[in-house]
C-alpha cells in the first residue's frame, strides 16, 4: 500500500511538472516578445548613442532574414533559440568594453539565458526530425555570427567594435521580434 501511494504520487509531480511545462510553452511567443523587449531596452541602456567616430568602420554583416519566415512555428522557434545562443555568447565573453553599464549588460546575459532554457525545454531538437533547409538555416544564422565573433577579433574587441555588434545585435532581435509578433 504504501510502495503504491508513493508510486501515485510521483505520477501526479510528473503530471504536474508536464501540464506546468506545456502551459508554459503555449505563452512561449508572449514570452519571447517581452524577453526581446527588454533585451533591446537593456542593449540601449548598455552603451551611451552610436559614436560618430565609429562610422568609418561600419560592416555590413548580412542577417539572413530566411531563417525567421514563418513557416513553421517550431522551425522559427529554433531559429530564435539559435540566435539567442549566439548572442548570449558573443556578450558572454569578459571582453565588453568598460564604458558600458555592467549591470544592464549582466541582466542583458540573464535575461537571454533564461529565454535559452525556456526555449530548450518547449523547442524539439531531435536532429533526425530536421530537415536539410532547417540544417541550412542555422549554418547561415552560425555564419552570421562568426562574422560578428571575427570582426570583434579583427578589431581586438575595441570599443567601436563592441559599439557596432550591439547595433547589429539591436538589429538581429528586432527582425526576431517581428517574426514573433507574427505568430
Amino acid at each position: 500500500i504504501m510502495n503504491a501511494f508513493v508510486l501515485i504520487e510521483i505520477g501526479l509531480i510528473l503530471l504536474c511538472n508536464t501540464i506546468s511545462s506545456c502551459l508554459q510553452c503555449n505563452h512561449l511567443p508572449l514570452q519571447q516578445r517581452k524577453v526581446i523587449e527588454n533585451s533591446l531596452r537593456l542593449l540601449d541602456k548598455m552603451g551611451k548613442r552610436f559614436p560618430k567616430q565609429c562610422l568609418r568602420e561600419k560592416m555590413s554583416f548580412r542577417f539572413p532574414e530566411q531563417v525567421l519566415i514563418p513557416t513553421e512555428k517550431e522551425t522559427v522557434k529554433v531559429a530564435i533559440e539559435e540566435i539567442l545562443q549566439h548572442v548570449f555568447y558573443i556578450f558572454g565573453k569578459n571582453l565588453t568594453p568598460a564604458a558600458w553599464d555592467g549591470t544592464a549588460l549582466e541582466q542583458f546575459r540573464n535575461g537571454l539565458h533564461q529565454q535559452i532554457e525556456q526555449l530548450e525545454a518547449c523547442v524539439i531538437k531531435k536532429q533526425t526530425h530536421y530537415h536539410q533547409s532547417k540544417e541550412v538555416n542555422m549554418l547561415k544564422l552560425k555564419k552570421y555570427f562568426q562574422k560578428i565573433k571575427y570582426f570583434l577579433e579583427d578589431k581586438q574587441h575595441s570599443l567601436c567594435s563592441w559599439e557596432i555588434s550591439r547595433a547589429e545585435t539591436r538589429r538581429c532581435l528586432q527582425l526576431a521580434d517581428k517574426v514573433i509578433r507574427k505568430l
